[in-house]
């Protein structure tokens, strides 16, 4: 694993978009998996203001979600459908084609999280997942205590991830579905490359554990340990409990320009 410690969310959006556009350059129509949240949205940011520059040809990218929330309308304005067309799909330019999602509203729940597993599949596979991370070391909504070894399928949110995405909701706790669909973490960690991004101080304990800790699933993301190419970027806050931040910082310094992300 290793560990990028930048200054600040715009450092670490700004090298997490370098390295979608490195793999854009490599395979134009890589498939993106993207996450939702406040913390991704500085590289959706520096990716789109590449796009519009011409650094970066996103024509032919195709972007797929990590997760959806069940029950909510269609069209629903925080649905994870809805906020990727809305934050992703749309500023890359991209077309309604180019999107891959779970279907949150099908009646047949169990159904539709085997044919979205299986959808990624048959796309090719996920070449860069963009994931977040909990306050409790959740990635996707895989809480802890999930199957290091879980597909594709439904969760029941903990009172505490409902407590920290109110704040989408207006701040109702009411308001935040008790049930989601998400990509297991045996489904993610199929993917080519992980990029973790997590920024502020109340990632810390997460991040270190993640990071340092053993792998264990009341620590969903420490399966990152077991992926032969996961990257985790934090900024100073959320890197302010890893006891080895001076090994990763010499490291990367060291790493060669052309080996990338």
């Amino acid at each position: 694993m290793e560990v990028v410690i930048v200054p600040d969310a715009a450092a670490g959006g700004e090298i997490v978009a370098q390295a979608v556009a490195a793999l854009l350059s490599r395979k134009p129509d890589a498939l993106l998996g993207v996450a939702t949240g406040s913390t991704p949205l500085p590289v959706y940011q520096a990716l789109a203001a590449k796009v519009r520059s011409g650094a970066v040809d996103a024509s032919r990218a195709r972007v797929c979600q990590l997760d959806e929330y069940v029950g909510l309308p269609a069209g629903h304005p925080e649905s994870y459908r809805s906020v990727v067309l809305r934050e992703v799909v749309e500023p890359l330019g991209l077309s309604a084609g180019s999107f891959m999602g779970p279907d949150g509203s099908a009646e047949d729940i169990l159904a539709a999280c085997a044919a979205y597993d299986a959808a990624l599949s048959a796309a090719g596979g996920v070449d860069l997942q963009l994931l977040g991370i909990g306050t409790d070391g959740h990635i996707g909504f895989n809480e802890p205590c999930s199957s290091l070894a879980s597909r594709t399928r439904i969760k029941t949110l903990t009172d505490q991830t409902r407590v920290d995405n109110a704040r989408f909701f207006g701040g109702d706790i009411e308001q935040v579905p008790h049930h989601v669909i998400t990509q297991g973490i045996g489904t993610i960690l199929e993917a080519r490359h992980l990029v973790l991004l997590a920024t502020g101080e109340g990632k810390a304990d997460a991040v270190a554990q993640t990071v340092e800790g053993p792998v264990a699933a009341v620590v969903p993301a420490s399966a990152l340990q077991l992926h032969q190419h996961a990257t985790v970027v934090v900024d100073e806050a959320a890197a302010s409990k890893l006891k080895l931040a001076p090994y990763f910082r010499a490291t990367y310094a060291a790493k060669p320009a052309w080996q990338g992300l």
